[in-house]
């Protein structure tokens, strides 16, 4: 039985060889990489190969060229949707029995391999013994390791300037030089990537600087570049492999000729760093004319290989160093201090803002250092590392500047997949302009506030001095009418209504306790309230409806406070209109999610309801539509209420209905149980008996 290997990146392949091929005869081994069956190919295993590649470009090269690395007398066989002419030609090259069209054809594919193992053993032929392992068995036992050593040493040296490509590169052709005797050779380079992040060799960079030579003229190569386009740049770059000035690639393109007999050169090298093609090496024949064995020239290959892999490390260093000097930068040019603290404490970064606003006690130039930060800012750190949060932003202020005043935010790191931070970074900014603006914006809100104030108390209490003054004025000259003074006193009992109100609501709003151990009558309550706002009343009549579920209920409370919150409540009410006032009480019982009562007082009136912007603004200090008040009846009513855990809620009326106020007080008895038979009452009050 023989094993058939296949190299596909999908399953069609292997599924069709199998469909066509006698499993009687043919193992079928199919796999995605070569490096997979590495093991086998060494073993001799394998008994033929069947390819899946497209022959378009060099990388199914590359895999033939592994491939005959490993299994020097390996039957190869490609199918190939699309091939072009100058790849099948490498393919043959390199060993390649049949190039074959897609889709698998049985019949074919069973009279090759038959012809194949049918073949006489005279016939394949030998693979070759690479040279150098001629020389290895020819060379004497006790000077080889010594030798393998000594290159592995001189070697070595290069390693130690792996940050820096151009020092690599002339140390890398001088021992080129040493152990090959290389005559003449040059490197160049395309541009190397930008210091941004993530930003690669640019596509568009098409041309090879030079970076580093020998024996070459320094003139020539200040001013000599080579092209990606065309010449020896463009063939390496499509073909990426070695490329000799004898060869006929080189005979039949001017342009490789002419760049050859500049440089003075007779070989050239691709450096790939296993992604693309990063230069191109150039080189002479040795300083004793002799030209390079094709053994040589292939290890050369492979240790340019690994040369452009340096390469590429020593740009991603530069690259690296380049962020890091930006991040510096940047930082360095922040009005806010940065400090980075890592998870031993230790200070990692801190730009000059933080050394401003945590200065070192002693030493001004010595790195900033975790204990150089105030306790309070060093423990809020361990504590945020410790609970693995972002800590809230809070503010500082030193004990010897109180004026400075700093807002601190502190945020952590976390390395990717890791559990537990390993950096936090430190922002602290200036706060003592802002926090200075806003305490002066408050002064100023509160001197407009003290001003509007003390425009509503002049007018409302003008107006109620004014009748009251001119009364007095008169009243010398008629001091004898009955008529006078039955108006004298009536306008006297008014100015005094209206400046006793406006002290009550003054004094409510001042205070801030209430003392609330009043147990009360709910409906008494609601009659005294109601007999107060009538008397604030200019109409004939006032209407008072009140309805309840349940009767006999007692609320613990100020008397005096909560008499003064819902009389406000009615005379707003009762004033939406004026001519003909009426005010409707709806009180409902209910209990909470925590299972205790409460009493809903729904006060609705006889007017043309309230806006949804009146609703908003009704209960703000000064805010009135009437002429009368200074607009702090529903501000005082909902502090009262707020005081005894209640809420006041200004409804916005619906088109066509009138306005609603619900007021929710907490009641002082046990849970509601059955509610009771409703109860109501209509009371009409004439004002000019008052």
């Amino acid at each position: 039985m023989k094993n058939l290997l296949i190299l596909s990146k999908l399953s069609g392949p292997a599924a069709a060889v199998r469909a066509v091929l006698d499993p009687a005869d043919y193992r079928v081994i199919a796999k995605s990489e070569l490096w997979e069956v590495e093991t086998l190919l060494r073993q001799g295993t394998i008994d033929a190969c069947i390819l899946d590649f497209e022959l378009t470009d060099i990388q199914p090269i590359r895999t033939l060229e592994q491939l005959r690395a490993l299994a020097p007398e390996l039957p190869i066989f490609v199918y190939s949707a699309n091939a072009k002419w100058e790849w099948e030609e490498e393919a043959f090259l390199l060993g390649v029995r049949h190039v074959l069209a897609k889709p698998i054809r049985g019949k074919i594919l069973n009279i090759l391999l038959t012809r194949l193992w049918q073949q006489p053993a005279a016939q394949q032929l030998p693979a070759a013994a690479p040279r150098a392992v001629e020389e290895l068995r020819a060379a004497s036992p006790a000077m080889a390791p010594a030798r393998t050593l000594e290159v592995l040493r001189n070697f070595s040296s290069i390693l130690t300037h792996s940050l820096c490509s151009e020092s690599l590169l002339k140390e890398f052709l001088l021992l080129l030089r040493e152990i090959l005797g290389v005559n003449r050779a040059g490197i160049f380079l395309r541009r190397p990537p930008s210091t941004l992040p993530n930003v690669g060799i640019a596509p568009d960079d098409r041309q090879l600087r030079a970076a580093c030579a020998i024996g070459l003229t320094p003139s020539l190569m200040d001013y000599f570049e080579l092209s990606l386009k065309a010449g020896i740049g463009g063939y390496l770059y499509r073909h990426g492999r070695i490329l000799k000035s004898s060869s006929d690639e080189a005979r039949v393109d001017r342009e490789i000729l002419k760049e050859f007999e500049l440089l003075g050169t007779q070989v050239a090298f691709p450096i790939l760093d296993r992604e693309s093609m990063v230069g191109v090496a150039v080189f002479d024949g040795r300083i004793t004319g002799e030209p390079f064995t094709n053994e040589e020239l292939a290890l050369v290959f492979h240790l340019l290989e690994e040369v452009g892999l340096a390469i590429r490390n020593s740009w991603l260093h530069d690259q690296l160093l380049g962020n890091h000097q930006m991040m510096s930068d940047v930082l360095s040019q922040l009005s806010c201090g940065c400090v980075v603290v890592s998870r031993d404490l230790a200070i990692l970064q801190a730009n000059p803002a933080a050394r401003q606003f945590f200065p070192p006690p002693a030493d001004q130039a010595r790195p900033l250092e975790f204990t150089d930060l105030p306790s309070l800012i060093g423990s809020r750190v361990f504590e945020t590392f410790n609970t693995g949060t972002n800590a809230p932003l809070f503010r500082f202020r030193r004990p010897e500047n109180p004026e400075l005043v700093l807002q601190i935010s502190i945020s952590l790191f976390k390395r990717q997949k890791s559990a537990t931070p390993n950096a936090a970074l430190l922002l602290i900014e200036d706060f003592s302009q802002v926090e200075r603006s806003q305490v002066l914006e408050l002064e100023t809100s509160n001197l407009r506030l003290v001003k509007r104030m003390a425009e509503s108390l002049a007018h409302e209490i003008g107006n109620a001095v004014v009748p009251i003054s001119t009364y007095q004025q008169l009243l010398a000259e008629r001091a004898h009418d009955p008529e006078f003074i039955g108006e004298f006193s009536s306008a006297m009992g008014d100015g005094v209504k209206r400046i006793t109100r406006l002290s009550r609501q003054m004094l409510f709003l001042a205070g801030d306790e209430l003392d609330r151990r009043d147990k009360i009558p709910l409906q008494s309550l609601i009659t005294e309230a109601f007999q107060d706002a009538q008397g604030h009343l200019s109409a004939a009549k006032a209407k008072f409806s009140y309805q309840t579920d349940r009767k006999n209920l007692t609320v613990l409370g100020n008397h005096l406070g909560l008499r003064h919150a819902l009389s406000e409540v009615i005379l707003n009410a009762c004033q939406a209109r004026p001519h003909a006032p009426e005010i409707r009480i709806l009180q409902r019982t209910e209990v909470d999610a925590e299972g205790a009562p409460w009493v809903r007082l729904e006060l609705t009136d006889a007017g043309e309801g309230i806006s949804p912007e009146v609703a908003r603004k009704a209960a703000d200090p000064f805010y009135s539509q009437r002429n009368v008040g200074v607009g702090l009846g529903l501000t005082v009513t909902r502090k009262i209420i707020e005081s005894h855990s209640g809420k006041l809620e200004i409804c916005a009326s619906r088109e066509g209905t009138s306005g609603t106020i619900r007021i929710s007080l907490p009641l002082d008895a046990e849970p509601v149980g059955q509610a009771e038979q409703s109860w109501s009452e209509s009371v009409e009050v004439s004002q000019s008996a008052s």
